[in-house]
Order: C-alpha cells, then sequence, then structure tokens
C-alpha cells in the first residue's frame, strides 16, 4: 500500500475512516459482552474531551466532513467474514469466547445516534442510549476526529512531500523497532488504535513489528487487523466498567464496593490472562489495600497512569503481603510508552514480575517535527463515559491530571477510596 499516494488522495473523494465495527480495540468487545450480560438496562452518555486545548479540533476540521464519517460508521455492520472470526476463533486459548446470545445481537447492531454541535474552536460529541450500544461509539469516535486532524494538517502538502514525510515516520519506527531487538525475553503488543495517526499507518506499525520483533511481538488491540493479519488479539477491560459501576452505587457503602463488583462479574466470565486487575480508577494503592482475597490470586496487573515503576512497585509489595509470588504475576504496562521507557522499565522489573508493554500512541501516531509548528505532535483526546443513568461518573486516577467528573463528586470519591495527596504528571498522549 501506498500511503503517500492515499493520502494526497483524500483530497479529492470520500474515504471513510471506519469501515468496520471491528476496526475497534478487543477489550471493547470483551467489555461489551460483560455488560450486555450484567448491564444492559444502564442507560449511558458518552462525551468527547480533549484533554490538549489548544488543538483547536473545531478550526481544522470540517464539520460537514465529521458528519459524514460519523454517518458513514452509522451505517456499518458486521460482515459475515467478521462474525465468523469472532464465533470461531480462539482468544487467550479459549473458544468460542462471545456466546451465541451476545453474537446475534452484535450482528443486528447499527450504532446509535449522536450529537454534535460546535463550542468554540472545539467540539462537543455526545452520545446516549443504552450501554452495550453507546460504547462501541468510543474507538471509532476517536480514530475519525484523530484522522481527520492529519488529514487537515496534511491537506497543502503535495505528492512528493507526502512521500518524504512517509519515510521519514517509517525509518522512525523502524529505528524504534531496532532499539527494542536488543531487549531480551521483551513482550509487547500494539495498543495504538484510539489515538492513531490513521488505519493504514497502524496497520503499517503492526507489519513492521511483525517482521522486525518476530516473537516478541505478542498482538494487537485491533480487531480488524489481528483478524487479518492473523495475529492475537489483545486486550481486557478498561476504566469505563469501575466508572460506570461506581455512578450506579446507591450509598458511600456501595460505592466502595463497586470496583469489586467489576472484578467480580469479570471473574464469572473469564479466566487465564483475561484476568488482569486495572486498579488505579481511584488510586492504586487504596484499592489494593481493600482487594479481597481472591484478586490475589488474578494473573496480573495493568499500569495506566501515575508513575509507571512505582505502580508496578506498589503491585509487588501487595502480592508479597497476600502470600502470592510476584515472580509468578503479570505486569502490562501501558500508559505513554516509547522505545526508552520501555527499556528502562524492562530492566528494572524483568525477573521480578512477568513484564508485558502495550505499546500506544507513540507507536502510532508518532509524527513529531515533521511538520511545521510540530502540527502533528500527537495530543490527548479521550471520549468517556460521564454519565449513567442520570448519575456523573468520576475517574480519579493515579494522575490527577487524568481526573474528571464534577468537583464535588471527586472530593467525595477521594473520601470514600482513601485517596492522599498525588503527584501530577502532564498528559501528554
Amino acid at each position: 500500500m501506498d500511503i503517500a499516494t492515499r493520502v494526497y488522495n483524500h483530497k479529492w473523494k470520500i474515504d471513510p475512516i471506519v469501515r468496520s465495527l471491528i476496526d475497534t480495540d478487543f477489550y471493547k468487545l470483551l467489555m461489551c459482552q460483560s455488560v450486555f450480560r450484567n448491564r444492559s438496562e444502564t442507560r449511558v452518555t458518552f462525551s468527547l474531551i480533549n484533554r490538549s486545548r489548544h488543538v483547536p479540533l473545531a478550526r481544522l476540521i470540517d464539520e460537514g466532513e465529521l458528519r459524514e464519517q460519523l454517518d458513514h460508521i452509522r451505517s456499518l455492520s458486521l460482515s459475515r467474514g467478521e462474525s465468523t472470526w469472532l464465533r470461531g476463533n480462539t482468544f487467550y486459548g479459549k473458544r468460542q469466547m462471545f456466546g451465541s446470545e451476545f453474537m446475534a445481537w452484535f450482528e443486528d447492531l447499527r450504532l446509535p445516534p449522536y450529537h454534535l454541535e460546535r463550542v468554540g474552536d472545539q467540539y462537543e460529541l455526545t452520545i446516549e442510549g443504552a450501554w452495550p450500544e453507546v460504547m462501541l461509539w468510543e474507538i471509532p469516535a476517536l480514530a475519525v476526529l484523530m484522522e481527520l486532524r492529519g488529514r487537515a494538517v496534511l491537506n497543502d502538502l503535495g505528492r512528493f512531500e507526502l512521500q518524504v514525510l512517509y519515510a521519514r515516520a517509517m525509518t522512525r519506527v523502524w529505528e524504534k523497532i531496532e532499539k527494542l531487538r536488543d531487549i531480551d525475553e521483551l513482550r509487547i503488543a500494539d495498543f495504538g488504535t484510539r489515538r492513531r495517526h490513521s488505519f493504514l499507518w497502524q496497520d503499517w506499525c503492526v507489519q513492521a513489528m511483525m517482521e522486525g520483533l518476530g516473537e516478541k511481538f505478542v498482538g494487537t488491540s485491533n480487531c480488524l487487523i489481528a483478524m487479518r493479519r492473523e495475529v492475537e488479539a489483545i486486550g481486557t477491560n478498561a476504566h469505563e466498567l469501575p466508572m460506570v459501576y461506581s455512578a450506579l452505587a446507591g450509598d458511600d457503602a456501595a460505592l466502595a464496593q463497586a470496583p469489586y463488583d467489576v472484578l467480580s462479574d469479570w471473574h464469572d466470565e473469564h479466566d487465564g490472562n483475561l484476568r488482569i486487575i486495572l486498579p488505579d480508577t481511584y488510586g492504586t494503592a487504596g484499592f489494593l489495600d481493600n482487594a479481597p482475597d481472591w484478586l490475589a490470586g488474578w494473573t496480573g496487573v495493568r499500569i495506566d497512569s501515575g508513575d509507571p515503576a512505582t505502580g508496578a512497585e506498589t503491585a509487588i509489595d501487595w502480592w508479597i503481603r497476600r502470600g502470592e509470588d510476584p515472580r509468578e504475576k503479570l505486569v502490562i504496562f501501558s500508559d505513554g510508552l516509547d522505545v526508552d521507557t520501555i527499556g528502562q522499565l524492562h530492566a528494572q522489573f524483568a525477573g521480578r514480575v512477568k513484564v508485558s508493554f502495550g505499546w500506544g500512541t507513540l507507536l502510532t501516531n508518532d509524527f513529531r517535527n515533521f511538520v511545521p509548528g510540530n502540527a502533528l505532535a500527537p495530543f490527548s483526546l479521550v471520549c468517556k463515559a460521564v454519565a449513567a443513568n442520570g448519575r456523573a461518573t468520576v475517574k480519579l486516577s493515579d494522575n490527577p491530571e487524568k481526573a474528571m467528573g464534577p468537583a464535588t463528586e471527586i472530593e467525595r470519591y477521594k473520601r470514600v477510596f482513601g485517596v492522599g495527596a498525588q503527584t501530577a504528571v502532564p498528559v501528554e498522549v
């Protein structure tokens, strides 16, 4: 595929950014099945949040073009081949990961309506409705906005300028891969769907990782690429589940229990590598201190905010206190990674725990300093559940820069979950 030519031709005709409902992260489908089974009647609101306010999305992206892309997504449904892959493939050693009732529902699904409004230099995008339907908007909505921003920046570049730009980007990715080759017993996956430069670019990066790293590359979070390239689909669960469960809690006691209710429901559905704890929604230390004993037997944890080394040390100490051997546990690092951080974390924790990495934005969207004004630099855009059954959701995180929710509710959650002083870390991607 000549990516530069395709990008050049974007100027002349509609080129759908999202062409499949499984052009999404694997964890979204796993979570969707859990929600479908356990909380299908819950009504949620998802909303776009641009943490990088210096990026004026509404000035860069034409509203008509944005609506055209979003409307195209609403026309999509599962193809027969996609359904067959989901129904019959083996994921994490388990056949028929997705049950027949869920698959019958998914095969009939069309994504629900959205509401789009321009407010100043930003767009407000909200989707309301049944949780299993609305949650599947998150990844394609982000993909559309990220790629349209890239198209806008590249629109005035000629064919040869684009060829050179993508040659430089390919060289940058390959140089990173060459550094990773030298890390013994490395396990790394592509986690770059949500803030990728484009689908074609993510697909190219996955192919480069496959060739350059061999068995050290363990898979991709993107279901469509996993299916087409015949690699493992990688993912478990995300902050969305405890955020919504917590919003539904009737009192402080139920709120304190809600994150564990999430994992209890998850435990009933999955085993093996899918038993990964994401402990930082309301603070890692407090979550682990109050966790029921059965959680200590789970496979591992994913570190997704705050200082990654501190998070891993906290998990190791917790396992030791609970009588578990950390060397048998898995720590997945997944927040803002690039090759130097990956190398440092692997050197620090290899042999103490099983180490794995989910490499995201700086794999699939590192075009820094390639155009004037650094206008292709990655930025932090999210689409989150902001309400459930009319109640606001809250996220605290181990990094207060990622906190979200009404101020009064944030203070309540900090009190309930015993969150003390936190160290702010700039959120770049």
